[in-house]
């Protein structure tokens, strides 16, 4: 039993591996003939490397590859994650940084198009589907993830804003040097890859849980057991037969929603369950761990 659950372990952690290099490769990819070619900044640290790219080669005469430059800008960032996050997920994200560098310097600069436009809307989405299929994959693409996960779990910070002023840098600077108009599309970029990311990846979203039931404790036990989620027991009346009946109140993980409602209806067959989409919450809240 015991080597059984070894082996889905080792399994699990394999498939999770695999799903990062796939994610990683399209990245580097993208990165090369979409981004670079197009001279478009992506956000966090690959706008960076890339921007850093572009200065040696302007005003050093100086070709230097991706791959360094990123690895050098990573190693704080993958410092804090091992320090401070948790190993395996630092571990999958810096495998991630290390195959999607290599496949931005080995990847041909030829761009499939002429028209920056096109350029910089299919460069974004392809570009938020990579970095998608490594959060599912409990995994990043690095550089301010790694700082925005530490700042916001470990001290309670929003960081959006933090981040949204480091790429504000990255972009300005890129205009003063190599023209507003680069700068302009690379806000393009940015804009479409947050879109498909906010498609695909909804794990950071939260879900209220309303279900009217007569086997409340039950499903509370099992709310907290999938979820780690607790919950609320209302007593409320049906205004149609004037019947008590107790309802459910949580809020949990979407992630995890559609799993809590499967084991409800395993419970009551007949419980009313309304699950609405939480946009804003305060107090204490279970977040998952990274390992």
């Amino acid at each position: 039993m015991e080597e059984k659950t070894r082996f889905g372990e080792v399994k699990h952690e394999s498939a999770l591996l695999v799903e990062v290099i796939i994610s990683a490769i399209i990245m580097g990819t993208n990165t090369k003939i979409f981004a670079k070619a197009a001279g478009l900044y992506p956000g966090g640290a690959t706008g960076l490397s890339v921007l850093i790219q572009q200065l040696f080669e302007k005003f050093g005469g100086i070709t230097i590859p991706y791959t360094p430059v990123n690895i050098i800008l990573n190693a704080i960032p993958v410092f804090i994650g091992f320090r401070f996050i948790g190993k395996k997920f630092t571990t999958r994200s810096l495998i991630m940084i290390l195959v999607c560098s290599v496949a931005t310097d080995i990847s041909p600069l030829h761009p499939i198009s002429d028209d920056i436009l096109l350029l910089s809307i299919f460069g974004g989405l392809i570009n938020g589907f990579a970095i998608s299929l490594a959060l599912r994959a409990d995994a990043t693409s690095g550089g301010t993830d790694f700082i925005a996960i530490f700042l916001s779990e470990r001290r309670g910070v929003d960081t959006f804003n933090l981040i949204l002023g480091f790429n504000v840098i990255v972009l300005i600077t890129a205009g003063y040097f190599f023209g507003f108009d680069k700068a302009l599309y690379s806000i393009i970029f940015q804009y479409c890859s947050t879109q498909m990311l906010h498609l695909m990846y909804r794990n950071y979203m939260k879900q209220t849980l309303l279900i009217v039931t007569d086997k409340s404790s039950e499903i509370c036990k099992a709310i907290y057991r999938i979820s780690h989620h607790g919950a609320t027991i209302l007593n409320s009346e049906g205004s149609y037969l004037h019947v008590e009946r107790e309802m459910v109140y949580s809020v949990i993980s979407r992630a995890e929603t559609k799993k809590v409602i499967e084991v409800i209806k395993e419970i009551d067959p007949t419980a009313f369950v309304n699950a609405l989409p939480t946009t804003d919450l305060n107090g204490r809240f279970y977040n998952r761990p990274y390992n």
